[in-house]
């Protein structure tokens, strides 16, 4: 390595893990981490502030982006959409957790690998939807369900939105992580073009998707089994029975 290439910039690096590991606000130890980065490459501070204002400006409507898809969904389950994609899953006879979960990974995966990234996502697609759903079909299936199977069935939803999502997106040729690949080889001399990269996606993506579809598949028995094993009415939910 050139002995004239300092590596005091990477202290941000450092203070980000820090931060998190101490449980830190966010937003402070990523400004902090900037801050600190800029500061150790020598920026004076007027740039560093300025650099700071810049992206306040540029991201200042990011807020309302993220904001409003949160309180449409609020005000639907509100409305009862949960109860709603609970009833309507129920009345699918053939319908399991595991199945409803796999068709949600396939899903998942091909719309991200062609940019449509924003279809699903935990806030706005796995909690008011995909695991009502896996609950409700469950409930067909195997009766009430304990506290343990629900925080299970949920944990599986949203590990299936990340899986889909991180090995489809891969396939996309403007993919900002391809780019950044393709960008740095350019700049060390190696020729890359992005589509090849992202061809190579493909069997990343396949493996990922055949052993956690594996998984899903042995989802419902590990369900009938941890439900037969779970000791009578204990971390039921209690049932409501009309007043005579």
């Amino acid at each position: 390595m050139p002995s004239d290439i300092s590596l005091w910039p990477l202290i941000g690096v450092a203070i980000i893990v820090a931060g998190f590991v101490l449980r830190f606000n966010p937003m402070l130890v990523v400004i902090v981490a900037a801050i600190g980065t800029a500061l150790a490459a020598s920026f004076p501070p007027q740039q560093v502030l300025t650099a700071i204002g810049t992206g306040f400006l540029k991201t200042r409507n990011l807020a309302v982006i993220l904001l409003l898809p949160l309180a449409v969904v609020g005000l639907l389950e509100r409305h009862g959409l949960r109860q709603h994609a609970q009833a309507w899953i129920s009345r699918i006879r053939s319908a399991t957790s595991g199945r409803l979960l796999i068709v949600y990974l396939a899903v998942r995966q091909l719309t991200a690998a062609v940019g449509l990234t924003s279809l699903g996502g935990h806030p706005q697609m796995v909690r008011p939807l995909i695991a009502p759903m896996a609950e409700g079909a469950a409930e067909v299936r195997h009766g009430a369900l304990t506290e343990r199977v629900r925080h299970k069935l949920r944990a599986f939803a949203a590990a299936t939105d990340n899986v889909g999502l991180f090995f489809g997106e891969d396939i996309f040729v403007a993919f900002g992580a391809i780019v950044l690949m393709t960008t740095f080889l350019r700049e060390a001399g190696i020729e890359v073009e992005p589509l090849h990269v992202a061809l190579w996606g493909i069997p990343t993506a396949t493996a990922a998707f055949v052993i956690h579809a594996f998984r899903l598949s042995r989802l419902d028995a590990a369900i009938a089994r941890e439900l037969a094993e779970a000791p009578p009415e204990t971390g039921l939910r209690p049932q409501t029975t009309p007043e005579s």
